[in-house]
């Protein structure tokens, strides 16, 4: 059997999940709003308030290979923060901090500037005059649940926006909030 691979840009506050198992009162977005190709299934997550890049396919093995740390597959975002990032914080999250769940793999990290082509949020990211942000790339090869939130916070540089833009080889690109494509799969 043929992979198949689809690239989605998961929009903020869908869940990353085909229904909605939550006892909020009101059914909360969920992938089967956007992704109507039968058999196709997440490879790995992305939390509710974090967009881009999700890789769905229709291949168990080829699934859990992305998902699965043990394959350390590099994951790409572009992060808001608040704040203003020093050396000694970029140092601390390139050589790995520390967090509840024990340490994490040294991470590559940069500063950057703001994305040009970058669409709005619903709701917008808030605004204050008076604290500065800026924005990091940030690769890890894990995934722990709300890693990249948590590393952030534990160098004291809150997260306000995560976009995550590539998966091993897949990239987000131009893929539009809500949209998706067809890819390789092997990510060329």
């Amino acid at each position: 059997m043929t992979s198949r691979v689809l690239l989605f840009n998961k929009p903020f506050g869908v869940l990353s999940q085909f229904t909605d198992k939550g006892t909020e009162g009101s059914p909360r977005p969920t992938l089967s709003k956007y992704i109507s190709e039968p058999g196709f299934y997440p490879a790995g997550r992305l939390d509710r308030d974090s967009e881009g890049l999700m890789v769905l396919t229709d291949h168990g093995p080829l699934q859990a290979r992305i998902s699965n740390p043990k394959y350390k597959l590099a994951k790409t975002y572009l992060v808001q923060v608040e704040g203003t990032p020093d050396e000694a914080a970029l140092n601390a999250l390139r050589t790995g901090v520390t967090l509840k769940d024990g340490p994490t793999r040294p991470a590559k990290v940069e500063l950057t500037d703001p994305p040009e082509d970058l669409w709005p949020r619903d709701p917008p990211v808030r605004f204050r005059k008076s604290v500065p942000d800026a924005w990091l790339k940030i690769t890890i090869s894990e995934g722990r649940n709300r890693q990249v939130r948590r590393m952030t916070a534990h160098v004291g540089l809150p997260t306000l926006r995560l976009i995550r833009i590539q998966i091993g080889d897949w990239q987000l690109n131009s893929l539009k909030p809500g949209a998706s494509r067809f890819a390789s799969a092997t990510g060329a």
